[in-house]
């Protein structure tokens, strides 16, 4: 996905990272987990390993070690420990009717990478990928503790319709408003040009008749599909708390959006309008 060693250590980190803010919690700990070849330059290990390490330090979580193996290729992720109250855990399938959907990061960085792969776009374009991948779910996580949220989740390889149909859990159906989702400059005009991903490609085929789409726009659907590294939360949140919550995530350098909403259960689990 990048090229710098560094950088990609610092966005695996922060992937493996936002499931504890997608719980509600807060780190404790991390074990790196990393399959390197014995070939390679170690100080590309060291790079990847400073990236990660950083991310842990920006948590707040303590890096405790970790386990190291010869693999053909460069894998690095990370094993990581948080905590929460158990009657404030946040549930990835917990949302209620009425409430509205706020999604705390732009999509679009499976597009992205890949255009850039394809020399569609250049390199300032990357570089807001990457801002957003680097980001910390923590910030968006930490202003939630403030508000009574019903569901959340992390936005990473199903995409955001993906993810948005396991919140439902079959219970309700989900409007979203297409025109509101946050979309990574460049993202839609590369979907437009086919710059898309296989991994896409699966999401739409595993959701298969969950979505209808009202509008007719095959690039803005593959933007919903994109499978993102390190997205953003998805919130589901009584419609009254939606205006102040939003209020308070959009005062942080990643901007959030409120795109849809919940209703009762309807021939399909998702509606794009």
């Amino acid at each position: 996905m990048v090229s710098d060693p560094y950088v990609f250590g610092k966005i695996a980190a922060t992937n493996a990272l936002s499931d504890i803010y997608a719980m509600g919690g807060e780190v404790v700990s991390a074990l790196n987990i990393v399959c390197f070849p014995e070939v390679d330059d170690p100080q590309i290990l060291a790079e990847i390993l400073r990236g990660g390490a950083e991310k842990v330090m920006e948590a707040g979580g303590i890096l405790a070690g970790g386990h190291s193996i010869h693999d053909t290729s460069i894998k690095y992720g990370l094993s990581v420990n948080g905590k929460v109250n158990p009657q404030k855990i946040l549930k990835n399938n917990a949302c209620e009717v009425g409430d509205v959907l706020i999604l705390t990061k732009p999509l679009g960085v499976g597009i992205i990478t890949t255009a850039y792969n394809n020399g569609a776009v250049g390199e300032e374009v990357l570089q807001e990928a990457i801002t957003s991948m680097e980001t910390l779910n923590k910030y968006a996580a930490e202003i939630a503790r403030e508000f009574p949220v019903h569901s959340c989740t992390d936005i990473t390889g199903f995409g955001l319709l993906g993810h948005l149909a396991e919140m439902l859990d079959g219970k309700y159906t989900a409007i979203v408003q297409s025109s509101k989702v946050p979309i990574l400059p460049e993202a839609y005009q590369a979907a437009k040009k086919e710059m898309v991903t296989g991994g896409g490609t699966r999401n739409r085929q595993h959701l298969g008749e969950q979505v209808r789409f009202v509008q007719d726009d095959w690039a803005m659907e593959e933007v919903l599909f994109d499978p993102q590294t390190s997205g953003g939360l998805l919130f589901s949140v009584p419609a009254n708390e939606a205006e102040e919550f939003s209020a308070k995530l959009n005062q942080l350098e990643m901007k959030s959006a409120c795109i849809g909403y919940i209703v009762k259960k309807q021939d399909v689990g998702i509606i794009v309008e």
